[in-house]
């Protein structure tokens, strides 16, 4: 079938989607206005998500870490032009990140003093047992957690406390996820006490990523179908073959039917980290929702039903009480705290990334962006950003738990931290902060079997492929901007049987010269 009569239609309207839509065009020849994107939201970018106003608040969900070996996220925005259009997006943020380097002075704090560099703190058996972990073959792990691996000492370790706060893993996590986190990263374990390898966009993510990409994708014609959650896929199943014949869409209380003839292909995203968010207020906490507030985890659970091939939502998306954590966005109209933070961190705003409070009892941490961080932020507003990771414990200076805090209640416990209540009052009426309780964010880390996952191209399929978070992908990493990128990628080069393939997840550990830089740092010695 000739390209110009190809179509394709993708379900979901996360990055994935919009990558795999960007690949179809570039890399495949189809045509733009071939594309439909199903989106059950009135906004495109998933999880790379952005919003609000000075006047209201701003809002960020969170920020997926990039750096200089995300090889798919990079090679599809060297084709997308930023929005000023004097370069691409990947010149923009190798540029920006050549001025604005990470390196964090005050990794670590407590009791406002700050930790530069902090020692890991590993002891040899810490250190042989990782080493263990990242040759261990993933079938021997199987189903384990992280702390099915280690002993209670190791959950105490400054390596163990920033490695879950800048990745948020929890001991009960996945062993397998664990360990592939360990071998991805490995060219940063000799930098990781100062953050540094990490990148930054000029502007938050949805600003600097989506917002250029969505432009781009519109100017080649792509539909963008906002508001319509996909609800099925029509399935024909024939001699070991399934092949979609129709998508089944709600928009408006309507049930809605697109035929997919011979020719054409199908993208679904499955699952979403983000389903089901709920935000608060300064008087207001969130609530915590569920898998029904969304149509994510209900298309995948229909389509998996009675389909093993299709993967087991019911691994990620039954057990919230694994997967939840609170983030909050705090708007500032009065600079004071702003000032004391940099002041306390040795830190310019944009410079210094994560600084994780060690005596919360919330696992707290914040990051303070180069301002302004959204496009149109006005000269006096500043934006900062926060989550915690152990959201059912009462705070330190709030007695609540943060997931039943308000705004206010989650100021009220950052300036206890920073030892500047007196200035309290001065500082909280002049703020915004937003929380917001996401029950699935780290869904993808919980502990599976192989086979939970499906594969990006299930052997039964004909015309239809899965991208996203919750397909498989040997070796590359969830919970990053590039695995989501490398399954659409991999899909659209397997669906429209192209001669390239996705480049090969960098692999640190077969360079001596990496793996001589980390045994050091995990040793504490420092080169």
């Amino acid at each position: 079938m000739e390209r110009s009569s190809t179509k394709i239609y993708l379900v979901g309207g996360g990055i994935a989607s919009m990558a795999a839509a960007a690949f179809m065009i570039r890399d495949g020849d189809i045509l733009g206005h071939n594309i439909t994107i199903f989106e059950e939201l009135d906004k495109m970018g998933g999880s790379l998500d952005g919003s609000g106003s000075p006047e209201n608040g701003y809002v960020l969900r969170g920020g997926r870490m990039l750096e200089s070996k995300y090889l798919c996220t990079f090679g599809l925005f060297s084709s997308i032009p930023t929005l000023d259009g004097s370069k691409t997006v990947t010149q923009e943020i190798m540029d920006w990140n050549k001025t604005m380097k990470t390196s964090s002075t005050s990794r670590l704090m407590s009791n406002c003093d700050r930790e530069t560099a902090p020692e890991f703190g590993l002891s040899e058996d810490h250190i042989l047992n990782l080493e263990r972990l990242i040759i261990e073959p993933e079938n021997m792990l199987g189903e384990t957690s992280i702390s099915d691996q280690f002993d209670d000492t190791f959950f105490k370790t400054n390596f163990w406390l920033m490695w879950c706060t800048t990745f948020a893993f929890q001991p009960w996590h996945s062993a397998v996820e664990f360990k592939r986190y360990l071998v991805r990263f490995a060219h940063m374990i000799s930098g990781f006490n100062r953050l540094e390898g990490i990148l930054r966009t000029v502007y938050n993510q949805y600003d600097s990523m989506v917002r250029p990409l969505q432009k781009w994708l519109e100017d080649h014609g792509v539909v963008f179908e906002m508001n319509a959650r996909v609800t099925n896929l029509g399935l024909y199943e024939h001699n070991a073959e399934t092949t979609v014949t129709d998508i089944i869409y709600e928009r408006e209380g309507k049930s809605n039917t697109v035929a997919i003839n011979p020719g054409h292909y199908v993208l679904v995203t499955l699952g979403s980290m983000t389903e089901a968010s709920s935000l608060g207020s300064m008087e207001k906490p969130p609530v915590l929702n569920g898998k029904l507030h969304g149509g994510a985890w209900t298309l995948w659970e229909t389509l998996a039903l009675g389909r093993p091939e299709f993967g087991m939502p019911w691994t990620f998306d039954n057990h919230v009480d694994e997967s939840k954590w609170l983030s909050f966005t705090i708007t500032l109209h009065d600079p004071k705290l702003l000032h004391i933070i940099r002041d306390l961190t040795g830190n310019s705003p944009g410079e210094g990334g994560l600084v994780t409070f060690v005596d919360s009892n919330w696992l707290f941490s914040i990051v303070v962006p180069y301002q302004p961080h959204f496009i149109g932020q006005p000269d006096n507003v500043s934006v900062l950003w926060g989550y915690g990771l152990s959201i059912d414990k009462r705070g330190n200076f709030v007695n609540k738990s943060m997931s039943d805090c308000t705004g206010r209640d989650i100021m009220t416990e950052l300036l206890g931290h920073l030892n500047i209540q007196d200035k309290a009052e001065s500082i909280i009426n002049n703020s915004i902060c937003i929380p917001c309780l996401m029950p699935f964010i780290t869904s993808q880390f919980l502990r599976r079997k192989r086979c939970d996952r499906p594969q990006v191209f299930p052997e039964s399929s004909t015309n239809f492929a899965f991208i996203g978070q919750f397909c498989e992908l040997p070796d590359d990493v969830v919970f990053t901007v590039e695995y989501s990128i490398r399954s659409a990628q991999t899909a659209v080069y397997e669906l429209l049987c192209l001669k390239s393939e996705p480049p090969a997840v960098y692999e640190g550990t077969f360079d001596p010269r990496v793996v001589f830089k980390a045994f050091m740092a995990l040793h504490d010695v420092h080169l």
